[in-house]
């Protein structure tokens, strides 16, 4: 039979620039795994820190790029989502670039206090506040504003939401517009149940903005769940958007910025392709296109890059505890850690990632099920789950060696919806999380951020 590394040479082009076998040992971003599970054990979450940087260099490349190849008179602003990982650690290494923040809830606030107390922003720093917005986040926003934070934009998602500014901000203040766009159209419902729909946008407009003494319209906000892709709807809903900036720019003076949102998409498989120069110069291109048709200046460019940012940071490495052939054709492999929790897209999204053995590439190969610790039948990740089928090389469990697997891309929303440091399905804990880095000389370094989670704290949150 053929070796592992056989299989993956034969069915992509490999190696690739984040992955290269040495050894028959994975190398990730030239991070040696083998030595990072030898060092801290498994189950394992780790963060490659400078890929988080490389990722906002070349978007904020791109855009800038595409502005000079098109004499576009805008500028662009690159925000990260803090919901894709509110991380001290991936925050601190994304501001280190000089971008800005987009917030989604009331905690983000206080979590912009203390960046700003630890001198990682500044009062001119943007801040894009999205979500449907309780008490309480209105109020941390008011606040922000008060305080001197000039750049803090509360996007405005309902009709009522302006009156707490009014009532609440002392000095003048900025304002978006959340639009309301269209879904897919496969999607379950027409439209978007965050923002102002379209047909509302200027009588908001006209009857609460432009009277107010305070407020003024500075940005349009845009978003899609399917991301920045090259479709005919993509298309469709960003120039339907663009040609509503042009409309209300006749209107608003002060209106001078579009959020675009977020949506790159990120690497989840080793057949990965994407054009990211071309799907920028597009979007700059058709924007200018439709200013110029219609005798307004361009705009400003904000986008909210969440994934993107941190996705392809991550990884999660198992070791493989046993296996069991369940029938004629089934052979599983029982990982130490669980989808459901550690992983939950896998499990509720049916999300992709790259999967690939840390050891034994030299090994052959046979098709496998991966099935994870908790006792749901869905705690699965097999050919249903994954691009195509699961291949892992063939491993004795009761040989001298473990098969190590790593699933890589997964830095984004993990953590969040997994209720880290919470309560786990079955109580499967979290697991170690270590951070890597390079230092000065270019040389890897390595952290541990959190132990395993103990059965002391959740017994304290349980109420024991």
């Amino acid at each position: 039979m053929k070796k592992y590394i056989d299989l993956i040479e034969q069915t992509f082009e490999f190696p690739q620039e984040e992955f290269k076998v040495e050894n028959n040992k994975l190398f990730f971003n030239d991070v040696p795994l083998m030595d990072i599970i030898e060092k801290y054990g498994t189950p394992l979450k780790l963060t490659y820190l400078p890929k988080i940087s490389e990722n906002i260099k070349y978007a904020k490349q791109l855009f800038n790029n595409a502005i000079k190849k098109y004499n576009y008179e805008g500028d662009y602003t690159y925000c990260y989502c803090t919901k894709s990982s509110h991380f001290n650690f991936i925050l601190e290494e994304a501001l280190k670039n000089d971008i800005h923040i987009e917030t989604s809830s009331s905690f983000d606030i206080p979590i912009v206090r203390k960046l700003y107390e630890k001198k990682k922003i500044k009062k001119s720093t943007n801040i894009v506040c999205n979500g449907f917005k309780r008490p309480l986040y209105k109020q941390y926003i008011s606040e922000l504003l008060n305080d001197g934070f000039e750049n803090c934009i509360p996007v405005l998602d309902n009709l009522n939401e302006l009156q707490h500014y009014e009532e609440n901000v002392e000095g003048s203040y900025n304002v978006g517009i959340r639009i309301a766009a269209d879904e897919e159209p496969k999607f379950e419902f027409y439209t978007s149940r965050l923002g102002i729909r379209y047909g509302d946008i200027n009588t908001l407009y006209r009857d609460q903005i432009k009277p107010s003494k305070k407020a003024k319209l500075k940005l349009l906000h845009f978003f899609i769940n399917t991301g920045i892709k090259d479709t005919a709807y993509y298309w469709s809903e960003l120039s339907r958007f663009i040609f509503k900036y042009c409309e209300l720019k006749k209107e608003c003076p002060e209106l001078d910025t579009i959020d675009i949102g977020g949506g790159f998409p990120i690497k989840t498989s080793l057949h990965f392709e994407y054009d990211y120069k071309y799907i920028v110069e597009q979007i700059i291109e058709n924007i200018k296109w439709i200013c110029g048709k219609n005798n307004v200046p361009v705009p400003n460019i904000f986008t909210e890059f969440g994934s993107f940012t941190v996705g392809e940071s991550g990884a999660v490495l198992y070791s493989i505890m046993d296996q069991k052939l369940q029938n004629d054709k089934e052979l599983w492999y029982m990982i130490d850690g669980s989808f459901i929790t550690h992983l939950p897209d896998a499990w509720g999204l049916n999300q992709k990632y790259i999967l690939l053995p840390i050891n034994k590439w030299d090994e052959p190969h046979h098709k496998v099920n991966l099935g994870g610790l908790t006792c749901d039948s869905m705690d699965y990740y097999n050919s249903e789950a994954h691009t195509g089928d699961v291949f892992m090389p063939m491993s004795d469990p009761k040989g001298s060696e473990k098969l190590y697997i790593g699933f890589f891309h997964t830095g984004a929303y993990q953590e969040s919806l997994g209720g880290y440091g919470g309560i786990q399905h079955c109580l499967i804990p979290a697991p170690k999380h270590v951070l890597i880095d390079k230092n000065k000389k270019g040389e890897i370094e390595t952290h541990l951020f959190n132990e395993e989670q103990e059965s002391e704290a959740m017994l304290k949150i349980l109420g024991y």
